[in-house]
């Protein structure tokens, strides 16, 4: 009997633009309507108007953008942009903004003199107030209509939003001040109003509220104005990335050069960059020497030394000579364009607070229009006079604010995420923020992380009688050809450089060993390279004792099962290695050195960093098996390393960190990347994370905290419509304005002891 072939669903992600949301229950409600599909849920980011779709193949883009159209708001797919990701759609210039600005600016003109007039009791001459009604009336309507047009469609859909609470305020201030004057003898000639901060009542001629009808939109379009610019601010250091990409690029071709666009670029180009420019794209180095800025790219301060064979990046500022580039990555294989995408995947998500946050949002607008309804009735049940409990009411609506819930997480990661990409560091997304936060282990390997990785042969060691050391190391050099480890690459240069007349062979039947070793075969003999044990020929173990005195990492060469040589590789620690592991034990973690290398070495690495906890020779497996021990002992561990021997302990751990130099099989097992490959930005980033949250949680604490004050306030009568509006659009500028102090975070150095 035949088994039936299991279906496997294609799970894709599409991302879409949201238009119309201004709040946290906007974002609650296309969540849920895009939830309601089979197989599919959302993300939707208040803050940069972006909906992050997950969902089955079969569904199609189309009906996803159908389904958030029902919701009621606007959706599209992004065109490729021509500005960078997050780009400019409120930056001053654009026709949106434009707009708004020229709404606000004629909302300002008519409302001011409303406001004066109503403030100023002294100022009111015969007939204000019909003035003040023939000024409020354009900005009830036409300055309001956003607010009403979207109210109205958040009720054909059944739901309610900011607006419906903004549309409301206007409409009961503006409809009671028209009844007080048409019909409740406001509109004598001679009439003077007072004016108070809090609801008061009438004392013969109903009082009107024009001055909350204009207040109203006023504050609130200015608030959104600001906020928006404010919420621009947070997308800088992203639009700063991608504006590193160059335009054009001089392509050098048999002797020539032409100028090609860089979307014609191709892998194996070779392109000219002088003095001043930036590398249009990732390459090596085939002619010239320069010193070139990583600044703005890996956030490296000195300038690097370039020469022939040297890698480049895209984006980086050639300081020095001229240079020429062959290209080997281009578009979206880039190291600037995965930056940027990383950047922008990270500001997609959400911290678990803002989902709390969100939920609360969800149902906030319709208890705020129940109390408004309950609030009225108790006042004209408790027979209070009716328009202070009109205005108790209109206050209740205006007053309250989810904005600022649904701008808390998303501003404070868009400015952090940006500030580290700018510092080098690259969060995964708010999850990986939360676990930075709070882990309290630091898993570190050793080769590439708290070494330079710059591997040396600083001695080789051939077997008495044997093939020769020339021979042995000729033989090692074609085999590691193959090998993307730090030790394999330096044997190939070595024997590179000591045997410059003799080409290395190719090599065949190549295979790598994870822990171990390599093997291939070289001109039909069989080649490895591996660990050395401790069953060596005498000349060999001499060796092998004196390199391990020495702390340098043996390989033992072995040609047809035959022990021929033994290599002593060098390595030495990074100036900042030793900064580094002081600060995270300044920070409270603890830091644990596990390598694949052998004991002696590792312990004299260990000694000079002043690490207690050391775990050598581990394979893969065992670096795993450490970091699932470290968690079952209730440790919360993050692992850094470089290389595939780590992927499985990265993904394995609370936080998997690799270092921008690594291979792409760590790079991708990991939630936060060091770009610059420098250990001490690990300090940079743990002190950012618990920045960035100790921000959002002062944001939420805000969010919730003033509701929990205006609200009642407004239910009591002790809040005047306008300044209700006033206070609800200062809130979300407080949250925006809180988040925008991550930009100028900066890392401080802390002293550690002198090597």
């Amino acid at each position: 009997m035949s088994a039936e072939p299991v279906a496997v669903a294609v799970v894709v992600t599409t991302d879409l633009t949201v238009g119309g949301m201004t709040c946290a229950a906007c974002v609650n409600r296309v969540e849920k309507k895009l939830a309601k599909l089979d197989g599919v849920t959302a993300t939707v980011n208040l803050a940069t108007g972006r909906a992050r779709v997950s969902h089955p193949a079969h569904v199609p883009p189309e009906e996803l953008v159908a389904a958030v159209e029902k919701a009621g708001y606007t959706a599209a797919l992004p065109a490729p942009p021509e500005q960078p990701e997050g780009g400019d759609e409120d930056e001053p210039g654009s026709v949106d903004t434009r707009r708004e600005r020229e709404r606000l600016t004629v909302t300002a003109l008519l409302a001011v003199p409303v406001l004066v007039l109503s403030m100023v009791p002294a100022w009111q001459f015969r007939n204000w107030q019909w003035l003040c009604f023939v000024l409020a009336a354009p900005v009830a309507v036409w300055s309001s209509w956003p607010f009403h047009v979207r109210a109205l469609r958040g009720l054909r859909h059944s739901t309610a939003t900011m607006d419906t609470l903004v549309s409301l305020g206007v409409v009961a201030s503006f409809s009671w001040s028209a009844y007080a004057l048409f019909l409740g003898g406001a509109g004598e000639p001679g009439m003077r109003m007072p004016f108070s901060l809090l609801p008061s009542a009438s004392e013969g001629a109903t009082h009107i509220y024009l001055e909350a009808a204009v207040g109203v939109p006023l504050f609130v379009l200015a608030g959104r104005f600001l906020e928006a610019r404010a919420r621009h601010g947070t997308g800088a250091a992203l639009r700063s990335l991608a504006q590193l990409a160059a335009n054009e690029v001089s392509v050098r071709e048999g002797g020539s050069e032409r100028l090609l666009p860089v979307e014609q670029l191709r892998a194996g180009h070779v392109f000219v960059v002088r003095p001043g420019e930036r590398v249009a794209t990732d390459g090596e180095v085939t002619e010239g020497s320069s010193a070139v800025d990583l600044s703005l790219v890996t956030g490296e301060s000195e300038p690097v030394e370039v020469g022939p064979g040297s890698a480049v990046v895209g984006g980086a500022v050639n300081a020095g000579g001229l240079l020429l580039v062959r290209a080997t990555a281009v578009g979206a294989d880039t190291q600037l364009a995965r930056i940027t995408r990383l950047v922008t995947e990270a500001q997609a998500g959400k911290a678990r607070a803002q989902r709390l946050a969100d939920a609360v949002a969800g149902v906030f607008v319709p208890v705020v229009l129940a109390l408004a309804v309950t609030v009225l009735g108790f006042w004209l049940g408790a027979g209070a006079d009716p328009q202070a409990a009109v205005t108790a009411c209109v206050a209740v609506l205006v007053v309250a604010c989810p904005c600022a819930l649904g701008l808390a997480t998303p501003t404070a990661l868009m400015a952090a995420t940006g500030r580290g990409a700018q510092l080098g560091v690259l969060v995964g997304g708010p999850q990986a923020l939360e676990s930075l936060q709070h882990i309290d282990t630091v898993v570190l390997d050793k080769t590439g992380t708290l070494t330079s990785g710059h591997m040396s042969v600083a001695r080789v060691t051939a077997v008495p009688g044997g093939l020769g050391r020339e021979a042995v190391l000729r033989l090692a050099g074609a085999v590691e050809q193959g090998s993307e480890h730090p030790l394999g690459r330096a044997i190939v240069s070595y024997a590179q450089r000591t045997l410059p007349e003799r080409p290395l062979p190719d090599v065949g039947e190549f295979g790598a060993e994870a822990g171990r070793g390599v093997r291939g075969r070289v001109e039909g003999r069989l080649v490895e390279v591996l660990a050395p044990d401790d069953e060596l020929p005498p000349a060999l173990a001499d060796a092998l004792a004196e390199a391990e005195g020495a702390a340098r990492t043996p390989v033992l060469v072995l040609v047809d099962g035959v022990a021929e040589a033994l290599i002593e590789i060098g390595d030495v620690v990074r100036p900042g290695s030793y900064r580094a592991v002081d600060r995270l034990r300044r920070l409270g973690l603890r830091p644990v050195l596990a390598t694949g290398d052998r004991e002696a070495p590792a312990r004299a690495v260990a000694s000079a960093l002043g690490i207690e906890e050391v775990h050598a020779r581990c394979t893969p497996e065992q670096k795993a098996t450490l970091v699932r021990e470290l968690r079952e002992d209730g440790r919360r561990v993050a692992v850094v390393g470089d290389g595939v021997n780590d992927a499985a302990a990265l993904a394995g751990a609370d936080l998997g960190i690799a270092m921008g130099s690594g291979t792409d099989a760590a790079i991708g097992a990991a939630d936060v990347t060091l770009v610059r490959g420098d250990i001490e930005a690990l300090a940079d980033a743990v002190r950012l994370a618990r920045r960035t949250l100790g921000t959002i949680r002062v944001n939420l604490l805000w969010a919730f905290g003033y509701n929990a004050v205006t609200v009642p306030l407004a239910m009591v009568g002790l809040l005047n419509p306008m300044v209700a509006a006033a206070a609800m659009s200062v809130s979300s500028l407080l949250v925006v304005g809180n988040s925008l102090r991550l930009r100028a975070w900066q890392p401080t150095r802390t002293r550690s002891r002198t090597r």
